[in-house]
């Protein structure tokens, strides 16, 4: 997988690069607080990328899976504008059952601007939540 586009993992760490264009800010020039939100979400799914977990082929399989957000802690703690390069760095905290913990941090240069904590859960097609298939759980365990 190419590292320029899925960001890399270092020392059980996901670091992910993120251009702050145009349409991610407010009409002050300032990133939009749910933005954030999104660029944690790229940064996720190229770490789970990155481990070849991916996404369509959860969904596009006989069985499929879905991952959700349980339950989510954020804080914001700086700003950022356009053209800012921002780093999102992404750690796996825990895997057990239904539930995935990981915890990201946005950074503008060394400067922490965005942090969140946040669960995560497996969902079968009938929306009912399931434990992680022991594929996906060694693949993740071995980070944490």
């Amino acid at each position: 997988m190419d590292s320029d586009l899925s960001g890399i993992i270092k020392q059980n760490t996901h670091f992910f690069k993120v251009r702050v264009f145009y349409e991610d800010t407010d009409f002050t020039g300032i990133v939009y607080h749910a933005n954030y939100l999104k660029f944690a979400e790229r940064g996720r799914t190229n770490f789970l990328r990155l481990l070849d977990i991916n996404h369509s082929e959860l969904i596009d399989c006989e069985d499929p899976k879905f991952f959700v957000v349980y339950k989510m802690k954020s804080k914001f703690l700086g700003t950022s504008s356009i053209d800012d390069i921002l780093e999102v760095r992404s750690v796996f905290k825990g895997i057990e059952g239904v539930r995935l913990k990981i915890d990201q941090d946005i950074f503008k240069n060394d400067k922490k601007v965005f942090s969140t904590k946040i669960e995560f859960a497996l969902l079968n097609k009938n929306s009912r939540p399931i434990k992680f298939p022991d594929n996906i759980k060694s693949k993740i365990k071995n980070l944490i």
